[in-house]
């Protein structure tokens, strides 16, 4: 049987992260959380790198509706008829 990944809340990041600032050592942080010390030393690389964003949780959808607004949907269909009304235009120069 597989064995689910285990995800932590942004607040127990943060949490290990500032104990890490105060005791400068993984191990100990880890052992005091019960993590594994790979996770105490990504939390605070993403948190140095990024600060609270860099906590969160990258995994699953990505939030929005995915849907094309209608204006960009005009645009495209616009520059579809004028590339469509070029071609036809280059296809009768070639035919001379």
């Amino acid at each position: 049987m597989e064995k689910k990944a285990e995800t932590y809340d942004i607040s127990f990041k943060k949490k290990a992260v500032d104990l890490f600032y105060q005791k400068k050592n993984y191990a100990a942080v880890s052992r005091e959380l019960n993590t594994h010390r790979k996770n105490i030393q990504r939390w605070v690389k993403q948190f140095s790198e990024d600060g609270m964003v860099g906590l969160r949780e990258k995994r699953g959808r990505k939030s929005g509706s995915g849907r094309v607004s209608s204006s960009t949907f005009e645009n495209t269909q616009q520059k579809i008829k004028r590339l469509e009304a070029e071609n036809e235009l280059l296809k009768k120069l070639l035919k001379m």
